[in-house]
Formats: C-alpha cells, sequence, structure tokens
C-alpha cells in the first residue's frame, strides 16, 4: 500500500538538508516543502510526515520549529505519523539529539512520532570555516541511502525508530 507523504525542510546554508529529504521522498513519493508552503490541510490527509532542517546552535531551524509550534492540535485536524530529520557539522550525541525537542512539540499536537534520523553535513560555522568547512563531502552517497532505508521503514506501519547516518 502506498502511503501519502509530505515532507517540510528548511534547508538553508549548502543544501545538505533538502539532499536528504530528496532522497527520502523518492522512497516516500512525497512532495518536500518549505514551512511556508506547506499547506495543514495536505498535511492532515497525509499518513506520514517528514520535518527537518539543518542544525542551528545546537538545536533546528526556528523556522521549521516556530512554524510546527503554530500547528493546530489533532483535535481540530487529524494528523498521522511524524518523523524529524537533521543534518549538522557535528555528531547526533545520544543524551540530547537534535531531534528530540521538535518530536516533544509534535506529540503535543498529536501526531504519532515513528522516529527521527541524522546525518552529518558540511558546515562552514564560524570557526569552521577558517579551515574551509568541515564535512565537505556529506552528506554522502551512504548517508543518502540510509536516510532511504529509514524512510522506507517510516513509510511502513512500524514506524522508522532512531536512525543516523555514517
Amino acid at each position: 500500500m502506498k502511503v501519502k507523504a509530505v515532507i517540510v525542510c528548511v534547508s538553508v546554508s549548502h543544501g545538505n538538508t533538502r539532499r536528504v529529504a530528496d532522497s527520502m521522498a523518492e522512497v516516500l513519493g512525497a512532495k518536500v516543502v518549505s514551512p511556508e508552503e506547506a499547506d495543514s490541510g495536505e498535511l492532515g490527509e497525509a499518513d506520514v510526515v517528514g520535518f527537518g532542517s539543518g542544525v542551528f546552535y545546537g538545536r533546528l531551524h526556528p523556522r521549521l520549529t516556530g512554524w510546527a509550534t503554530g500547528l493546530p492540535v489533532a483535535s481540530a485536524t487529524r494528523w498521522g505519523r511524524a518523523f524529524v530529520f537533521a543534518t549538522s557539522g557535528l555528531p547526533d550525541l545520544p543524551p540530547t539529539p537534535f531531534a528530540r525537542p521538535l518530536g516533544r512539540v509534535l506529540e503535543r499536537k498529536g501526531f504519532e512520532v515513528a522516529g527521527s534520523f541524522s546525518c552529518r553535513g558540511f558546515d562552514t560555522w564560524a570557526p569552521f570555516k577558517l579551515v574551509g568547512g568541515i564535512n565537505r563531502r556529506r552528506p554522502n552517497a551512504g548517508d543518502l541511502a540510509a536516510a532511504r532505508e529509514f524512510a522506507g521503514r517510516v513509510g511502513e506501519r512500524g514506524g522508522g525508530g532512531r536512525a543516523g547516518g555514517r
């Protein structure tokens, strides 16, 4: 059975997050939109909705988190499953995963959060700019394959769990 899917993505620096979103969209048959382009009616009809951005100062982009915070609570709209994904110059650490705060917001809104995914991305944030950036070739083919695999699991009824790229 094919799922209806939408991916809401903020990718502002080097296109890292958009590449991951596009890879996930291939598997899910999803449309990738920015928060400004997202239609809450379309999200309400989706079986699964992805929410992703790059990481800035240890957090997902405020355009994404602010927009998600403004979504109505499930009593007004039927939300399906959701997942959160991120790209970052630094690794996602298990005690404080990048996706956790947004996942909690989505759960309060009534989404069933099926999992999260993160991988490294090319990063030229302030100190890294001095050396030409870090993770220049990331996300790489392995990261994008892991993103597609994760999306495949989320697209199934069972959900995705927590996953990270290499």
